[in-house]
């Protein structure tokens, strides 16, 4: 794949260009923005789930099909819109957002978040064709968020990060829990957490779900900071033991992707970069879909080697 260079930009992640890859003009009605999509491959398309907010403000989400993984085309209709019926419409009531993908045998389970008076929740629904899309289970209580589920099981069970925040402290720490069914959770663990002083100091949360490699999970998660302007989104890496998931191996030290373009800068949400989804490809390249400034979607690549050995650097000075 052909790239723009980063010569300018000292992050590891690579800009496929520096213009967004899907925005709003793309879909067949008029929205106001498209970002934060879950990503999978699919026979012989790469699927992209997205959030989209519409003129009124409510989000839903909608696929969009590629062929090479870089120019996509929306489908006609959204996928799923805020549920009319219960037990589902009364924690979707202001919107559905941030899906994200995990394949399992043949069907893809896909966690989202529901958006109403009672805060956020996140939610399961599960699809096997990406045509039709049924709703599962509501995962968990408000405020819990960036939920990924692990794409096989874990000593017999499923698992999932989260992202649950304190009242008293209001800081957002990722935390593992396991089910039998993908219904009901428990068995919670701390996997990680903010890191004072640093580009992640203020909360954390799972970007894409969980990739396996030799050398543990590989999750990409973003990370935010408060600065004087605001709340600054980065994405970062870390690997987590392939059989005791709650056990950091590596935890990068930088972050792996930072606003720095035009588009990650001036949007709905100014200095965000924020993933739901990545791709490993057969020849080790790893394609990061990401939401930019929560206006449009970009694509930053680069092979998953340099990502592990940069967890695993850390690991080292630990």
């Amino acid at each position: 794949m052909k790239h723009s260079s980063n010569h300018h930009y000292p992050h590891l992640l690579k800009y496929y260009s520096d213009q967004p890859i899907l925005t709003a003009q793309h879909f067949p009605i008029a929205v106001n923005s498209v970002f934060n999509p879950a990503a999978v491959k699919f026979g012989d398309e790469y699927l992209l789930l997205t959030r989209v907010e519409d003129l009124s403000g409510v989000s839903c989400l909608w696929l969009a099909r590629s062929k090479d993984g870089v120019h996509f085309t929306p489908d006609p209709q959204p996928a799923l819109l805020p549920s009319q019926e219960e037990p589902f419409s009364h924690v979707e009531r202001y919107g559905v957002e941030d899906p994200r993908i995990t394949p399992f045998g043949d069907t893809f389970y896909i966690t989202y978040v529901g958006y109403s008076e009672h805060d956020c929740v996140t939610l399961l629904a599960e699809t096997r064709d990406f045509r039709s899309f049924r709703r599962v289970a509501i995962l968990g209580l408000p405020e819990n968020k960036d939920v990924v589920l692990f794409p096989e099981k874990i000593g017999g069970r499923y698992a999932k990060l989260d992202r649950p925040m304190t009242q008293t402290s209001r800081r957002g720490e990722m935390w593992i829990s396991f089910s039998p069914d993908l219904i009901h959770w428990g068995n919670p663990l701390p996997v990680m957490s903010a890191r004072p002083h640093r580009w992640d100091s203020f909360k954390i949360g799972a970007g894409a779900p969980p990739i396996k490699t030799e050398a543990g999970w590989l999750e990409i998660y973003h990370g935010v900071k408060l600065t004087a302007a605001g709340a600054l989104y980065r994405l970062g890496a870390v690997l987590l033991d392939l059989e005791q998931p709650w056990k950091v191996i590596g935890r990068a030290d930088e972050a792996i992707l930072s606003p720095a373009l035009p588009m990650d800068f001036h949007g709905n949400v100014a200095n965000v970069v924020f993933t739901c989804g990545a791709i490993l490809e057969p020849d080790g390249e790893l394609k990061v879909y990401y939401g930019a400034a929560d206006q449009v979607i970009g694509l930053a690549v680069c092979p998953v080697e340099e990502v592990i050995q940069l967890c695993l650097k850390a690991a080292h000075r630990s």
